[in-house]
């Protein structure tokens, strides 16, 4: 791809987040102008509505496993554990309305789960393998197991005082994934 068509690319991409994020149903035309870019550009780039928020969604949940292995980098396995949930919860809760436009474009229910699985399972698992090589969580646990225990994020109300609940949430799954870790250091 030539530079310039990269960035109009990219200029879609971020004004469609911003404006999916806010209103599901936002005017391709809208996105496409405030991107500055023509129409023949944006439909050469993402021919319906559906492509867009497909191409917007795998983004940004490829920059939230992303985030996984920066954060091992930098932090002991278990804080990088509990910072990257915090991190998928803040996603959670700003990205609401991208996941209803996703929900309206497609029309599939759960899609979202299945559409970032790869890149986050995979990032769940290197977090779970860190922290079980380190000894602070316990032995076994598969990334499905643990994407099930933090799927209560997806019930709480993103237009609520979230956080407080988000933050017991979380803390209830650490607690759970430390009992039985052969190293753990119990929190008082």
């Amino acid at each position: 791809m030539r530079p310039d068509a990269q960035r109009n690319r990219e200029r879609i991409l971020e004004v469609a987040l911003i404006e999916l994020t806010r209103a599901a149903d936002a005017p391709l035309s809208v996105i496409a102008k405030k991107a500055g870019v023509g129409q023949g550009t944006f439909y050469r780039n993402f021919p319906h509505r559906e492509a867009l928020v497909l191409e917007v969604y795998r983004y940004e949940m490829q920059q939230v496993a992303d985030a996984a292995g920066q954060l091992l980098r930098t932090c002991p396995p278990d804080r990088a554990l509990r910072e990257w949930m915090d991190r998928l919860a803040r996603y959670a809760m700003a990205k609401a309305g991208l996941a209803d436009a996703l929900g309206k474009s497609t029309g599939r229910p759960g899609g979202l789960a299945r559409l970032g699985h790869g890149p986050v399972t995979r990032a769940v698992e290197q977090l779970l393998s860190a922290n079980e090589r380190a000894g602070t969580i316990r032995p076994g646990l598969a990334p499905e197991d643990f994407l099930l225990a933090i799927a209560g994020l997806w019930q709480i109300d993103p237009h609520s005082d979230w956080r407080p609940r988000a933050e017991r949430l979380l803390d209830l799954v650490m607690d759970g994934l430390r009992a039985g870790a052969p190293g753990a250091e119990r929190r008082d």
